[in-house]
């Protein structure tokens, strides 16, 4: 099975193109082909993607990376296509394909306004490319270009299926990706120009970069080091996002379709968490060192701003939007502690958000199908008009405000435990104080989604929609969302599962670095 663990990684990444192309040549009106054809290029990913799970030694005996393929590229700049999946990158590439092959099942008959499933699919298909590539990346450019491969598909996605308001929503999503995106890429020059292989020249290789042994980056100042650090802060917060650079989040998911909101939320703000452990923190620790409590200062303003912003809601979809703000602080807040438990307990989030918002958003979706709103006063009596949706939505609430056995628990606890005890070197009085803030955002969570489920879920139906009859869950529904619900619950009884995944990439690479 060698040729498997030479080609799976890119078989998996590049089928989605594939599919896509295909959809290009299929002429729009058989619309059963084409949605074949998707689902069949993202059931094939998902196979490599069970075969890469069954492959991957999670004993620890393999060092370093798996599935690694490391060929020239583009010569003349010295970037190679460089791929490689680790504990860190193996869960977030599994939920990406996923997410993925969820969104095509819900899509089979749920397709937005303009009716084109056509274009729609190929968008998600390309995506799903942009998302794979990222999580597998091993060189800087090659990561800049999966990473500014998904900003096009999502932008039309808004711009084209979404809201009243989706022009303003995708231009302000493109200009704020773009507008990261700009710094990012000056701080990858600057590494590359500032870094010396052994052997002579430069490189963009990210495993190399972040070998502190080899010192590649041994010329590099304290002050280059911080001005370098910040720029990649700025393009990986803003993806996050995180507060104050997360204005574009909100709109971008209340116009954009379920479908772009699903995949916006479970897997492209990981992306940014992504890159932070990735590429920011083992490249430059001196730098995360000096950054990590204003790292966690704006964790945990996130955290308490999302929360009051979510209480003051009137929309569903935006409600969901405003509490990624603060799921995504607890995420920076473990990455912040720069200890092995605060970045597993980060990983741990990235993943639980995915999987229970992402539920959330096609909750909300198949809400607004039915009642062709999202305004909560209008909605009420859930329970009784659609009991098993709306006991759905209960469940998944209970999650996202993290009830204990139920995903969202282990990692914000995690979350807040690592703060009691950061990495040596940070103060561990302010670390304990963002700690205590993150705990009343916790009460603050459990507030506004109790609110939502007592507006949306409880109480009798409101006299407009009385004398409706509203269908309850449907077969693509089902298909959709019970592993979703499946998931929630195995990660919340056994979260040492995934943990055990990412605890000894994490320690490899971390331990030697922060202590």
């Amino acid at each position: 099975m060698e040729w498997f663990d030479d080609w799976a990684l890119s078989l998996a990444t590049f089928l989605p193109l594939v599919g896509a192309a295909i959809l290009l040549a299929l002429p729009k009106e058989r619309e059963n082909v084409i949605k074949t054809v998707a689902l069949g290029a993202s059931i094939l990913c998902a196979v490599i993607g069970i075969g890469i799970l069954f492959r991957f030694d999670f004993s620890g005996d393999v060092a370093g990376y798996q599935f690694e393929a490391n060929r020239k590229w583009i010569s003349a700049i010295g970037t190679n296509y460089h791929i490689g999946l680790d504990g860190i990158s193996l869960p977030l590439f599994i939920l990406a394909l996923g997410i993925t092959l969820l969104v095509i099942i819900y899509s089979w008959d749920h397709f937005p306004e303009p009716h084109n499933p056509k274009m729609f699919l190929f968008l998600i298909l390309l995506l799903e490319t942009g998302m794979l590539g990222s999580f597998i990346s091993l060189d800087l450019i090659l990561f800049f270009v999966f990473f500014e491969i998904v900003l096009l598909p999502m932008y039309f996605m808004i711009a084209v299926w979404g809201g009243e308001n989706r022009a303003y929503a995708s231009i302000k999503f493109f200009l704020f990706t773009m507008f990261g995106s700009a710094f990012m890429l000056v701080s990858f020059l600057a590494l590359y120009f500032m870094s010396t292989l052994p052997s002579g020249g430069h490189t963009f290789d990210i495993v190399h970069l972040s070998d502190q042994d080899l010192g590649v980056l041994s010329d590099l100042g304290t002050t280059a080091g911080r001005w370098i650090f910040a720029g990649m802060f700025l393009g990986f917060a803003i993806k996050v996002p995180m507060w104050p650079v997360h204005t574009w989040l909100p709109d971008a998911h209340t116009e954009a379709p379920t479908q772009g909101s699903v995949l916006l939320a479970a897997v492209l703000l990981k992306m940014g968490t992504y890159a932070f452990v990735r590429i920011s923190l083992p490249i430059l620790p001196d730098a995360a060192r000096d950054f990590a409590p204003y790292i966690g200062l704006l964790a945990v303003i996130g955290i308490i701003y999302g929360s009051l912003a979510c209480l003051a809601q009137t929309d569903v979809k935006r409600l969901i939007a405003f509490s990624s703000v603060g799921h995504m602080g607890f995420v920076m807040l473990g990455i912040a502690t720069l200890t092995p438990i605060g970045i597993n307990a980060a990983l741990f989030g990235m993943i639980s958000h995915g999987i229970v918002t992402g539920l959330l958003f096609f909750l909300a979706g198949s809400m607004q199908h039915r009642y062709h709103t999202r305004e909560i006063s209008r909605l009420g009596g859930l329970l009784i008009s659609m009991p098993r949706l709306g006991g759905l939505l209960v469940f998944t609430s209970f999650a996202s405000l993290g009830l204990p056995a139920l995903a969202g628990f282990p990692g914000e606890f995690s979350s807040m435990l690592s703060a009691y005890q950061p990495a040596e070197g940070l103060n561990e009085a302010v670390f304990r104080t963002f700690m205590v803030i993150a705990a009343v955002g916790t009460v603050l969570t459990a507030g506004y989604m109790l609110y939502m489920l007592q507006r949306v879920a409880q109480g009798k139906v409101p006299d407009e929609w009385a004398g409706h009859t509203f269908h309850d869950i449907g077969t693509f529904e089902y298909m959709s969302w019970v592993p979703l619900v499946l998931m929630t619950v195995v990660l919340g009884v056994f979260p040492g599962i995934l943990m055990s995944v990412t605890d000894k990439s994490v320690m490899s690479i971390f331990s030697g670095i922060f202590g």
